[in-house]
């Protein structure tokens, strides 16, 4: 639909890279403004109608994001899930935690009658903890004989949108539908496949299809960490003319190489020299351009989204026009959603 009216208009384009940064930005902003307008909602009478509560349509919207999640314990804390965006409950042993400070937790525990205790326990929160590259909230828990059991409900960040591509022969861009796999090291599943990767080839394999599940780990292994992918291998010439991941598996880099064994088959594809492919980084999402994630706000939103690209695709090209009128029609939602 952007691409649409940005094309009748004749306002430019926008590439695939373009809108998925501008995507992203739009999805976080009419998310933050759901807890905004929750809070708004709720200072004002509140109707008891089945579809225009405003107060129940707008925690309708937050309801997609509300999940549960279990604390890792790290002494002395516990560390919650990555995706944590506002937190809401923590819990032990279905029993409320209850958030205290700091300074409030050294007054509270001068006194054997308030110092936290199993059936009545507290938490502060407080930094962060890095694992990798994801950056996960300490809570810390008292007493500290607490070292188990806490979990969380929260709401959770929405995932990127993310319009996947591939190039064309003229240099086109291609959307590529399937599912971008957002694990660490993950292998693209389609449309790329391992077959440019292959350095050394086979001689004398024979011709057949072998797929991911005849391979055991002594068929195929890999250099690096990567566990779990599967792939399916075409031989016809008695070569291999075909690489293809069917599951996409977690820990690989660049520069991996992947070896599928000159032991006859099931064992192997047979020949008398393994096949080895060494990871470009084309072949996994996190450094390539392939696989897709839909917008994860209410469908409601559409409207909304698609105005406020156009707002953010009028400074891309450029043109001042279409940034105020689209401005100017999302102010005028804004206004009428909350008047």
């Amino acid at each position: 639909m952007v691409l649409l009216i940005l094309n009748k208009e004749q306002r430019g384009y926008i590439t695939p890279d373009e809108f998925n940064k501008i995507g992203t930005q739009v999805q976080l902003e009419i998310f933050e403004n759901y807890f905004e307008d929750l809070n708004q909602q709720l200072r004002v009478p509140e109707n008891d109608t089945e579809y225009a509560n405003r107060v129940k349509n707008v925690d309708e919207k937050i309801d997609i994001f509300k999940t549960t999640g279990n604390g890792t314990y790290n002494d002395p804390y516990f560390y919650l899930p990555s995706d944590l965006h506002r937190l809401g409950t923590v819990i032990y042993k279905e029993k409320e935690v209850q958030r205290t400070q700091r300074n409030e937790l050294l007054l509270i525990t001068r006194s054997p009658l308030t110092t936290p205790t199993t059936q009545d326990p507290v938490y502060v929160l407080e930094d962060k903890h890095i694992i990798g590259t994801l950056l996960h909230d300490r809570v810390y828990v008292y007493p500290t004989s607490i070292i188990a059991d806490i979990s969380a409900s929260y709401v959770k960040k929405p995932i990127s949108p993310r319009w996947g591509y591939s190039v064309g022969a003229l240099g086109q861009y291609v959307y590529d539908n399937t599912a971008y796999d957002s694990t660490s090291g993950s292998l693209v599943v389609f449309p790329a496949g391992l077959t440019s990767s292959i350095t050394t080839n086979t001689v004398n394999g024979i011709d057949t299809t072998y797929s991911g599940a005849a391979f055991n780990t002594n068929a195929v292994t890999t250099s690096g960490s990567g566990i779990n992918g599967q792939i399916s291998v075409t031989v016809s010439g008695n070569v291999v003319t075909d690489v293809t991941v069917t599951t996409a598996g977690s820990g690989y880099a660049v520069g991996d190489t992947i070896t599928i064994s000159d032991s006859a088959p099931p064992n192997g594809i047979g020949g008398t020299t393994p096949v080895v492919i060494t990871l470009i980084a084309d072949d996994l999402y996190s450094t390539s351009t392939y696989g897709s994630n839909n917008f994860e706000l209410h469908p409601s939103e559409q409207i909304d989204i698609i105005l406020n690209i156009l707002m953010y695709s009028g400074v891309v090209i450029r043109d001042p026009q279409i940034v105020q009128n689209a401005a100017q029609m999302v102010q005028q939602e804004e206004m009428n959603a909350k008047s």
